[in-house]
């Protein structure tokens, strides 16, 4: 079965309270299946992420075989066709996961400019504001991964390396030379 899908992800503070949804459609344009799926903290890039993982889930469960999937993200596309390096190890591990959830169907992908990814965002904005996931005929055995869940946040962690505050002698400050008063004789 050949189907249509729709991806997008967003993240409201980039890290924060994000969401994943995605749209799949018969190639009619029939709805089969529709998911927000709410993320309590994440970025735009894993909640992007998430949502083509999501959608490969439902695709499996719809018996699909053949998907043609859009989005507005370019680096997810471009990353996923190995056109650009995924150089963020969360990133790097969200694609491998994707790539064996991939492989037992036949994918085109492609970017689209947002105006023609409309229902996927809506949805995952409704899921952003009701602080839960939302759907039609969604997912019915969702993975229990830490995968799909970004990792928490730590702020001794940047780009995965822990940092500590810098710690600098202090110089002690020069004592200028006391400037007369002009205005003691008045």
């Amino acid at each position: 079965m050949q189907v249509k899908i729709n991806i997008d992800g967003g993240s409201r503070g980039n890290p924060g309270p994000g969401a994943a949804a995605y749209v799949i459609c018969n190639l009619q344009g029939k709805i089969l299946a529709q998911e927000g799926y709410f993320m309590e903290h994440c970025t735009n890039n894993q909640a992007e992420y998430t949502a083509l993982k999501l959608a490969l889930i439902k695709a499996k469960e719809l018996k699909a075989t053949e998907l043609f999937i859009e989005s507005d993200s370019l680096l997810l596309v471009k990353q996923f066709l190995g056109e650009y390096k995924i150089k963020n190890p969360d990133l790097a591990h969200r694609m491998e996961i994707i790539r064996q959830l991939a492989t037992p169907f036949t994918i085109h992908i492609k970017h689209v400019l947002r105006e023609f990814n409309k229902a996927p965002d809506a949805l995952a904005n409704k899921a952003m504001d009701a602080k839960q996931s939302l759907g039609f005929n969604p997912i019915v055995h969702l993975p229990e991964d830490m995968d799909i869940i970004a990792p928490t946040q730590d702020n001794s962690c940047v780009n995965g390396v822990e940092v500590k505050p810098v710690k600098r002698k202090t110089t002690a400050k020069k004592t200028l030379p006391q400037q007369p008063d002009l205005f003691n004789d008045f």
